[in-house]
């Protein structure tokens, strides 16, 4: 597995360190770490439900046989930044989710991937992301 690369190995007890601090038992260690990039955010209505369908990805996770690890990224709303200097941040906003979350996955080395998402630019920032990463 991909996480291996930060679970396993002498040289790896720091690392196990701080993923015990994070709630990862030693029996998580065996098991795929999949990470969830939830675009939930106060501000976008349309994304307000997210941060409730995120637990029912968690525990879909868990039955599978994986550790879930969430982690958020920026959204905007097209409707709120219209008509003003904010209407210059939509489309770039695109390119900083798919940073921030090929950033994530692969400082973390998580070996799945979740895009909980919704508007019609956060999504196409996280399939840029999961294109760049081609993990499952």
């Amino acid at each position: 597995m991909r996480s291996d690369d930060v679970k396993h190995g002498i040289e790896k007890a720091p690392h196990r360190g701080i993923w015990k601090c994070l709630g990862v038992t030693d029996d998580d260690f065996d098991k795929p770490f999949i990470a969830i990039a939830n675009s939930f955010s106060e501000v976008v209505p349309g994304h307000i439900h997210l941060n409730r369908l995120v637990e029912y990805v968690k525990a879909g996770i868990r039955s599978a046989g994986g550790v879930p690890f969430e982690f958020n990224t920026i959204a905007i709303c097209d409707g709120l930044a219209m008509g003003h200097i904010g209407m210059h941040y939509s489309l770039p906003s695109r390119e900083l989710i798919a940073d921030s979350i090929e950033v994530v996955v692969e400082a973390n080395r998580f070996d799945g991937l979740v895009l909980l998402t919704n508007c019609d630019k956060i999504t196409p920032g996280m399939l840029m992301a999961a294109a760049r990463l081609d993990i499952p």
